[in-house]
C-alpha cells in the first residue's frame, strides 16, 4: 500500500505555521509549533485528519517522541529525525 499522507511536525521559538504540499498522489502536512511539549496535540489533529505517517523534526527527541506515540496510541508509525556524529560541530555551533 503505498503512502498517500504524510505529517512533519516541526519545533522552533515562537513557530505557529501549517502548510500543505500536494500532487495528485501524495499529500504532506508539515505543522510548526512553539516548543515540543505542543506535538502531541499536533499529532493528534494529524491522524485525525487521516495522516498514515508523521515524522518529527530532531528537537523532538527520544522523550517528547515517545509521547506523541501515546498521544495518538499508536495508530500510525512515528519517526524522528536524528543527526550522525559528522554533525555534531554544526550542531554545536547552532545550538551551543
Amino acid at each position: 500500500m503505498p503512502l498517500h499522507k504524510f505529517g512533519f511536525i516541526v519545533t522552533g521559538a515562537q513557530l505557529a505555521a501549517r502548510m500543505t504540499m500536494t500532487s495528485p498522489a501524495f499529500e504532506m502536512v508539515a505543522i510548526g509549533v512553539a516548543s515540543p511539549a505542543e506535538g502531541p496535540a499536533a499529532a493528534r489533529q494529524l491522524v485525525a485528519e487521516g495522516v498514515e505517517l508523521i515524522e518529527l523534526c530532531g528537537g523532538f527527541g527520544p522523550v517528547w517522541t515517545a509521547q506523541v506515540l501515546e498521544a495518538i496510541d499508536h495508530r500510525v508509525p512515528v519517526g524522528a529525525v536524528g543527526y550522525g556524529p559528522e554533525a555534531l560541530p554544526g550542531l554545536t555551533a547552532l545550538f551551543g
